[in-house]
């Protein structure tokens, strides 16, 4: 024992002598350092940007520039590590070299190898059955878009997106391939990290400003963004079950970095946005039939402007000056600053982030604000466990003035006259002052009028990966989605309108929790690759909106409820859950032939607890024809894969408590209006006159789809197409008329059917690659059709929905036509309009496209992107308003017009001329649906990387310098409006397509300055 205990003492003095020896005399006990410097370049020559170099056995590391080059001080001894995205990785011994150039060898496979699917499950993107595109975070960013959604136009076939308007922080509409649900929700569901988030649309209070909200997807800062997958067939989304007829849109955010010192990068950007208008005369002015209306005087008020020309109108003895109303609008400003930081260790490593976005909009009383901040760890536990905690927290504040045919400044403005001088803004007794009755003026709006928005959302999520053996992984995710809204609506007194003033409060309490339990193994048997999947998932979401609602403001400037002489308040809450158990399989032979099977059984809340669970299920299969080609085949085309599939996913469409008939505030009609109860003190309520109907079941679709991907010239060329044909079933009908026999006036029921058919068409090539020069191009071009097939018995119209019709067409007043389709023209000289109502329009476009070009010369980088669309019918509020008042471009020309068409009265072509004015004030409804064609220079980026050698003496490892422009240009040769691309009520089924009286979309230029130290 003696004899051990002196043999450790020994060791341990021996141990201390060499820590003191390398300690005094560190050259001795290491190697020579060296400083190197090299090139990396892939096997055509072109450098790597962004390559990773690192000491292998050391703590250096680094990555290329713009130029490939590197430098670093690394061991003499030790050998660098050589890794990028695409490639296989590379070791070289340092040695005594001192300058390297090392070529790194294309890896096809790794380029493509894994792809996020379903439930955020990873698979090799060659073994997928069905289609699905992946977007780079990087690339995204690209765009400058404010709003997340925004990002995505035009860059995937089988997706349509549509702003609502030029708002700042205004929502964007979402659809994959098309339509599915007659009335409920269409847009896809958007998944963060495998944890379904909200996407709801809100900052709309009843009663309170008209347009459109904030989807709450903005919330999200693109910068944590590593990529997005698009899943948009019914097979890619069959786990989703219940949920997944809308196709979904997965986001997978960024990790923490490789480097053990902490990596800090930075980014500021600054936008200036010119609002894009519609074109408006400016000849004459206000007033009519050629008669001057000063807009002063009491009975020298009107709205028209019909008056005289202007360059022959004097007031006072002279010449009358022209104002323009566009001046009210600014020049907006948007800054966004990111800041984030990323390491690591050998068990864990970390990425946080912070940025703050203001975005000043074009228009007055307009503005967004939203600090965002994230963090993410992910650690090694042992051996055999890892998890991931990760939380992601937004606070967004947004200020904005009601839009549409509303009392908001946007419908007195693009239709007022340019002989008004819309200052001062009051009389001198303190009134209001207008040029015409029944209207708020848009100065006064902006100091009268305000709808406020404040949010604070977080998105934590804690992720456990638990590998007992290199073929099985048992994953247990916990992610929630919660936030609270308070939005708060002020509109002072006016009696130029007759309102007496209000305040509208509304708070939202929304949280969402989302468990999922998944055993994922894989095994190889010969030939055999099998995956088989297997989960249970819980989901829990509860809402509660609370209003306050005060009438009648008394006192002066003082914004707040207890200001009000009638104070009423309601509240609305709900809660549900889903409980859902998945399965898959996919089997693999030989490389070849995949097959995958899923199935999902889903049980909600909201339904009938008799027949509360459904299945859902998908079957698809691949099949990699490139593997049998011979060699010279096989240099041509690289990889080419058919693929079939069949699916059946569910819409839960099925509100909370749908089933059941609710009690609703009862009110009393009396002289002085309707009056909700309390009366004398006392509460009443009645049943609502919607009967609940406990047989309801969720929306369901079925579709097929065949693809083809192919690749050729060592990936020079790529392809993807697909064909699809879905049809949804049970479509929930709300409002349906029942006898009022029974009690009730409607009931909701499932019957409505839709179907849509479509083509999507993805085409990627690189036409050169060099070492100095490359140019990238993708084409995508999607077709869809889609039609109502039944709303169900008796049921032939519901709003814009009609039996054998395309989803949400245009219906309503029109003209009479001749057999040869040209106008019927009576006798004074005036269309004639038919006295029965019908199809005047059609939202859904004929075709989508993208073209995206992408030019590398060196360091500079160059980039330009049109998106386009074909047909898609919009209707032109504005245009209809500016014609009727005169203020349209169009009625420039006021001499007698003869109207094109046959005479009713002959059958001959007209020729009685019509007043110019007369004409335009009686255009009927058909007249404002306009062809929504357009091809968009989307946007333009120019970036700048700084050479490493010239960073080689600053703190800075990369920076670069960009430039870049969105809507540079549009075409839109058939709108009369300045951008088509416009849903001025939000992003709800009904509000699609129409332009009416919203904040304009701008034109902006965008600089950036990135670097990372």
């Amino acid at each position: 024992m003696a004899q051990s205990v002196k043999s450790a003492v020994s060791r341990c003095f021996v141990l201390l002598c060499v820590v003191c020896f390398l300690a005094l005399f560190p050259r001795a006990a290491s190697a020579q350092k060296r400083a190197i410097t090299g090139t990396v370049a892939d096997s055509s020559g072109m450098p790597v940007i962004g390559a990773t170099v690192r000491e292998k056995g050391g703590k250096a590391v680094t990555t290329c520039g713009a130029d490939g080059t590197f430098k670093l001080t690394v061991d003499e001894k030790n050998s660098l590590l050589i890794s990028s995205i695409g490639f296989l990785n590379a070791e070289v011994p340092v040695g005594n070299r001192t300058t390297f150039a090392i070529t790194l060898t294309s890896n096809t496979a790794a380029l493509n190898a894994v792809v996020v699917t379903a439930l955020g499950v990873k698979r090799e993107k060659r073994n997928l059955t069905f289609s699905s595109q992946q977007l780079n975070g990087e690339e995204l960013l690209k765009t400058k878009e404010p709003n997340l959604v925004n990002t995505l136009a035009g860059k995937v076939p089988g997706i349509q997106i549509t702003s609502s308007s030029g708002n700042a922080g205004a929502s964007s509409r979402i659809v994959i391939r098309g339509n599915s649900s007659p009335t409920g929700e269409n847009q896809a569901l958007f998944v963060i990290d495998g944890v379904p988030v909200d996407n709801t649309e809100t900052g709309n209070i009843s009663g309170g400003a008209a347009g459109s909200g904030v989807n709450r997807i903005a919330d999200i800062d693109p910068a944590i963004i590593e990529n997005v997958n698009i899943l948009k067939g019914a097979a890619a989304t069959a786990l989703y079950g219940s949920s997944g007829a809308r196709g979904v849109v997965l986001i997978t955010t960024k990790n923490g970095g490789v480097d053990k010192k902490p990596v800090f990068n930075f980014s500021s950007d600054a936008s200036f946005e010119h609002p894009l208008l519609p074109e408006r005369q400016t000849m004459y002015g206000q007033g009519t039939n050629g008669i001057f209306y000063n807009g002063e005087d009491a009975d020298k008020k009107t709205s028209l402007s019909w008056g005289p020309r202007m360059d022959t109108l004097k007031i006072n003895g002279q010449p009358a000056p022209t104002y323009n109303p566009y001046d009210f609008f600014r020049t907006g400003i948007t800054t966004n600053n990111t800041i984030s930081a990323s390491g690591s260790n050998n068990n864990s490593n970390y990425f946080l982030s912070y940025s703050y976005f203001n975005q000043k909009g074009v228009m007055p009383g307009n503005d967004f604000k939203r600090h965002s901040f994230f963090a993410k760890y992910n650690s090694k536990i042992g051996k055999y466990v890892s998890t991931t905690f990760q939380l992601g927290y937004s606070n967004s504040d947004q200020e904005r003035l009601p839009e549409g045919a509303s009392n908001g400044p946007l419908f007195v403005l693009l239709v007022q006259p340019v002989s008004w001088n819309p200052y001062p803004v009051f009389k001198p007794d303190g009134s209001q002052r207008g040029y015409r009755n029944s209207r708020n003026m848009p100065l006064w709006t902006l100091d009268n009028i305000s709808n406020d928005a404040k949010v604070n959302r977080f998105l934590p999520v804690f992720t456990t990966n638990i590998t007992p053996t290199s073929w099985l992984t048992i994953t247990e995710r916990l992610g929630a989605d919660i936030y609270t809204e308070s939005d708060k609506y002020i509109e002072h007194p006016s009696p130029q309108i007759g309102l007496t003033g209000q305040i509208r409060n509304q708070n939202i309490n929304f949280q969402q929790f989302n468990n999922d339990l998944i055993v994922n193994a894989t095994k190889t048997f010969g030939k055999f690759n099998v995956n088989l999947l297997l989960g249970n998932n819980i989901y829990t979401t509860y809402n509660q909106y609370m209003n306050i609602n005060s009438t009648g403001l008394n006192i002066t400037d003082f914004n707040n409820l207890s200001s009000g002489t009638t104070i009423t308040g309601t509240e609305n809450h709900t809660q549900l859950r889903k409980v859902g158990f998945y399965s898959q399989a996919n089997i693999e032979y030989n490389r070849f032939l995949n097959l995958s099977l899923t199935g999902r059984y889903d049980g909600s809340s909201v339904l009938n607890p008799d027949k509360n669970f459904y299945p859902y299920g998908s079957a698809a299969a691949s099949f990699i024809f490139s593997e049998f080609l011979g060699p010279k085949a096989s240099n041509v085309i690289n990889f080419g894969k058919v693929r079939l599939s069949y699916a059946t996913v569910g819409n839960d469409g099925v509100g909370a408590y749908a089933l059941s008939t609710p009690y609703i505030q009862a009110g009393r009609n009396t002289n002085a209006g309707y009056f909700l109860f309390p009366f004398q003190g006392q509460q009443g309520f009645l049943l609502t006159s919607a009967l609940g109907n406990p047989t309801l079941i969720n929306e369901r679709l079925n579709e097929y789809e065949a693809g083809l991907e192919m690749r050729f010239l060592k990936d020079r060329i790529s392809f993807e197409g697909s064909y699809f044909s879905r049809r949804s079933r049970n479509g929930l009908i709300p409002g349906s008329q029942i006898s009022n026999a029974t009690g009730f006036s409607n009931t909701t029921f499932n019957a409505a059917e839709i179907s849509n058919k479509g083509i999507e068409l993805l085409l990627g090539a690189t036409p050169i690659k060099s070492k100095d020069f490359s140019w990238n191009v993708t084409l995508n071009f999607s077709k869809i059709k889609n039609k109502v097939l039944t709303l169900g018995p008796g049921i032939g119209q519901l709003g814009r929905l009609i039996k054998g019709e395309p989803y949400n067409i245009f219906y309503g007043a029109r003209y009479k036509r001749a057999d040869n389709g040209e106008l019927l023209i009576d006798a004074s000289g005036l269309p004639v309009v038919d006295p029965q109502q019908g199809i005047v329009g059609d939202i859904n476009p004929d075709w989508l496209a993208g073209l995206d070009n992408s030019f590398r010369y060196k360091q500079f980088s160059l980039s330009f992107f049109f998106d386009m669309k074909k047909g898609g019918d919009v209707q032109n509020d504005v245009e209809a308003a500016g014609l009727y008042y005169g203020t349209s471009k169009e009625t420039t020309n006021r001499g007698k017009i003869v109207i094109k068409g046959i005479s009713e009265v002959d059958g001959k072509a007209n020729n009685v001329e019509v007043d110019a004015q007369t004409y335009y004030q009686t255009r009927q409804y058909e007249s404002t649906i306009q062809d929504g064609t357009y091809i968009k220079l989307r946007n333009v980026s120019l970036s700048y990387f700084l050479p490493t050698s010239f960073l080689a003496k600053t703190p800075f490892k990369t920076a670069s310098l960009a430039v870049a422009g969105r809507n540079l240009w549009i075409y839109s040769p058939h709108f009369t409006g300045a951008d088509p691309e416009v849903s001025s009520y939000g992003t709800g089924n009904s509000s699609q397509g129409i332009y009416a009286f919203s904040t304009p979309t701008a034109r902006s230029i965008n600089f950036s300055l990135k670097f990372s130290f």
